[in-house]
């Protein structure tokens, strides 16, 4: 291992052990709930700092590196406010393949045969995210914005 990754390794170790050291002598609460998802977080993080410090000057690391930290993330998000959420965020399982492979576009060769599968995963996780929301675009924001479109008419001066 180079000297990067040695530092990277030892202060994920030391920051564990200071948390378990913690929770043991009673100062903090700890739940291994909140440890797991690093399991994906860490390393898809890690993936992006390779890339963007020059330590892995290869592109394609970002594919694995977006995927891992969306899933991430999404355990996360889950984890936090509860389980119950993933009826509605299930589809960041599609768009993170999506993110990954569009972060490869953005900062590989730009090929754009890349975009094909990026649009159709993107647009399929897109729709089937959004669909939940859609009733309350319908439901509020309309409304509103009738509302505002009313009060900028009987505000504007008489011409």
């Amino acid at each position: 291992m180079n000297r990067n990754s040695n530092i990277v390794l030892g202060a994920i170790l030391i920051a564990l052990g200071a948390l378990f050291l913690l929770t043991n002598l009673g100062f903090i609460s700890f739940s291994w709930d909140y440890v797991w998802p690093l399991a994906m977080l860490v390393p898809g993080l890690y993936m992006h700092f390779a890339f963007f410090t020059g330590i892995d000057k290869n592109p394609g690391i970002l594919v694995p590196a977006g995927i891992l930290t969306t899933y991430g993330g999404l355990f996360y998000i889950n984890v936090i406010f509860g389980w119950h959420l993933m009826s509605h965020l299930w589809p960041l399982f599609i768009l993170g393949v999506a993110v990954g492979l569009f972060e490869l576009y953005l900062f590989g060769s730009r090929d754009k045969g890349l975009l094909i599968p990026v649009g159709i995963l993107g647009a399929i996780g897109m729709s089937a995210l959004s669909g939940p929301f859609i009733r309350d675009i319908k439901n509020y924001a309309i409304p509103v914005v009738l509302i505002i479109i009313g009060i900028s008419i009987m505000a504007k001066k008489k011409q």
